[in-house]
């Protein structure tokens, strides 16, 4: 518990403060979490960050994470992240050939899934914080402490009825639907005081909605690294485990809550 506290006030203490900052401080943390995060999907395939696939891979996820406002730079080339994501397909294709196949068409399809998963996540976090403000991120900030926090101590408190035991044995359907109340709970505060342009029961409606989509997203992180056997996505957060483990719900949160919150 020591180690966990102590890795937890190092990192919110880089995190928090770049975050308040925004402009390109804060794009550049997001670049260097979303690459971390990237190394870490990766390597549970055994495909290293640092090779043909993965430099492809990291590129491409450096080019979605563009923030809109800086998107003309691919003006004079008329090339769009689609087409440089569909560029990198043919290039990893390709590369299945000059391996003989070592590097699989199963692993193009990880490496690509990989790429957009984490690159939709981030670059939503970027979107959010520039285009919505400050109040935008600490509310979904808080809303998955408290979703995270409220589903492990209703659960551990009240729960009786395993959620998902094939995916994660420990979570229950009490901590579950505790997890959103907490979530709830937290919303209206931000309603009442912070998020005043946005109507209570819209805020609270949203807030169900992505207190289900960040425990999905614990779920699908789970379910990855049972089927790769891996404990931990990684150990740069002694106690916490790697950057994915800590971001996975909120990979789910960021772009569902620009979809329906914001425009």
């Amino acid at each position: 518990m020591k180690q966990r506290i102590i890795s937890a006030i190092i990192f919110g203490a880089i995190f928090i403060p770049l975050v308040i900052l925004g402009k390109l401080p804060f794009v550049l943390l997001v670049y260097v979490l979303a690459t971390v995060a990237l190394y870490e999907l990766l390597k549970m395939r055994s495909i290293q960050l640092v090779s043909i696939p993965g430099l492809i891979s990291m590129l491409v996820l450096w080019i979605f994470l563009i923030p809109k406002q800086l998107q003309n730079i691919f003006g004079p080339m008329h090339y769009t992240k689609v087409e440089f994501a569909l560029l990198a397909v043919l290039l990893l294709l390709t590369y299945t050939v000059v391996t003989k196949n070592r590097f699989t068409f199963d692993d193009v399809s990880f490496s690509i899934m990989a790429t957009l998963y984490i690159g939709m996540g981030f670059f939503y976090f970027i979107e959010i914080r520039e285009t919505a403000g400050l109040m935008f991120i600490f509310y979904s900030l808080f809303i998955v402490w408290a979703t995270d926090s409220g589903a492990y101590f209703i659960g551990r408190a009240k729960g009786k009825n395993k959620l998902w035991p094939d995916i994660s044995p420990n979570k229950t359907v009490e901590g579950f639907i505790g997890g959103i109340v907490c979530a709830v709970i937290v919303a209206i505060f931000f309603a009442l005081f912070s998020l005043e342009t946005v109507s209570t029961i819209r805020l609270v409606i949203v807030t169900v909605f992505l207190s289900i989509f960040g425990q999905v997203g614990d779920l699908v992180e789970s379910a990855l690294k049972r089927h790769y056997n891996v404990k931990d996505s990684g150990n740069i957060m002694p106690g916490h485990g790697g950057i994915l483990d800590r971001f996975d719900s909120l990979l789910f949160v960021w772009p569902i809550l620009y979809f329906i919150l914001l425009p």
